[in-house]
């Protein structure tokens, strides 16, 4: 035991530097590359503000590699999927333009079902970004339903299944993602933006990041019985997303309103949906420590599912980070609405409900900090809370209108 703490002390008290491997280095140094490269080639499309999240995306993703080593590969996968289908979609859409095609008709022969003459295998079946996002849907609902087999038959091998399709849902979606920002270029110089300004774009958005999320606390607490729960709230945003695919034509790319024409969506809008992905985690919990402390000693639910202890510290954490971001937004928010409305803030519907939102966590984790309050009536509210974030993200758009209305179903 004293060699084993020994060994463990010695790691800890090493420079952090030297805890790097050769992957971090090559990982880190092919991002600076991207960057750069980025920069060098698109930089007249920037100005100063956009140059600065471009470099500051670059650091992140460094420092996100080199804490959490599993997403290096995701990360490494993604780029090079999005870079095939980017430089093998836009001589393909050229030699359409060539035939009298638009930018959107070449797009749409090549990733159609109907069209024979003009459409591609990759890009109907995986490499569109329409073709990625199913791939991500099925996935994510894959995962769903393995990861409740795992948890009933107690199967550690359907547990790893589930966890790696989580991972290759992720990775899609943000092909998809990649894809689509490319897409919307090809379409219409004018028409091209980051992809998270409508709800079919930040429902994925939402899918990804909360995946992520929970990918990152499943490694951290060692523990894949939860996996169900938080993909469930994942694979309902992801039926969702295919109504509004397929009875709204939602996946169609729009040009911008003039209000989103900013480079604060871009910073904005994720650390708004990372808030949301971890509101959504901690309710999901919630759900199984409930389910968990209504069950009898000794029964299934208190032989599978984690100890009580560990999902209410895993709520209090996912809250605690999850406010911070979303305080983050609320503020970038603000200052987004002083440059586009003359006004920082202006009770408009959205706004209100985003500080309903921020203050019913405030006082969540007040309350936990200060009154120490934990277990069911904490994981009550934050199953309350999700539901008032959901008509906040959701509601505000079906049922009230304002200065938010270009979001509305």
């Amino acid at each position: 035991m004293s060699v084993t703490t020994e060994a463990i002390s010695n790691d800890f008290n090493k420079p952090f530097v030297k805890t790097l491997s050769v992957y971090d280095w090559v990982f880190s140094i092919l991002v600076v590359i991207g960057t750069v490269y980025a920069w060098n080639g698109y930089t007249s499309l920037m100005d100063v503000y956009e140059v600065g999240i471009l470099f500051g995306t670059g650091l992140s993703m460094i420092a996100l590699g080199w804490y959490w080593k599993p997403s290096r590969s995701l990360m490494l996968a993604v780029a090079a999927l999005s870079i095939y289908a980017v430089t093998s979609y836009e001589p393909a859409v050229n030699a359409l333009k060539d035939q009298g095609m638009n930018g959107l008709q070449a797009i749409t022969a090549l990733a159609s079902l109907d069209d024979k003459t003009n459409s591609q295998f990759l890009f109907k079946f995986f490499l569109s970004s329409t073709s990625a996002v199913m791939w991500m849907s099925a996935l994510y609902i894959l995962a769903t339903l393995t990861y409740f087999i795992a948890m009933f038959s107690r199967s550690d091998f359907s547990a790893k299944v589930a966890t790696r399709m989580t991972w290759m849902a992720t990775a899609m979606g943000l092909v998809g993602l990649m894809v689509r920002w490319r897409e919307s270029y090809l379409i219409n110089f004018e028409y091209g933006h980051i992809p998270v300004s409508n709800l079919y774009e930040v429902f994925i958005l939402f899918a990804i990041i909360t995946a992520l999320i929970y990918l990152f606390y499943e490694m951290r607490y060692k523990t894949k019985a939860l996996g169900g729960f938080v993909l469930f709230i994942i694979s309902a945003a992801v039926v969702f997303l295919l109504w509004y695919q397929f009875n709204k034509d939602a996946h169609e790319i729009q040009p911008l309103v003039p209000a989103l024409q900013s480079y604060w969506m871009k910073i904005h809008v994720p650390a708004n949906f990372i808030g949301y992905g971890c509101f959504a985690l901690s309710a999901m919990v919630a759900v199984a420590y409930l389910i968990r402390d209504k069950a009898s000693a000794g029964g299934f639910a208190d032989r599978t599912l984690p100890a009580a202890e560990l999902m209410d510290d895993l709520m209090y954490k996912s809250i605690a980070l999850g406010f911070a971001f979303f305080t983050i937004a609320t503020v970038l928010g603000a200052l987004w609405a002083g440059e586009a409305w003359g006004g920082y803030w202006s009770w408009d519907p959205k706004e209100t409900w985003a500080l309903i939102v921020w203050l019913n966590y405030a006082a969540w984790l007040h309350m936990r900090l200060t009154k120490g309050w934990r277990g069911a009536p904490m994981a009550w509210w934050s199953i309350v809370g999700l539901f008032v974030t959901l008509f906040a993200f959701l509601g505000v758009n079906m049922f009230l209108s304002g200065l938010h209305s270009y979001g509305e179903l």
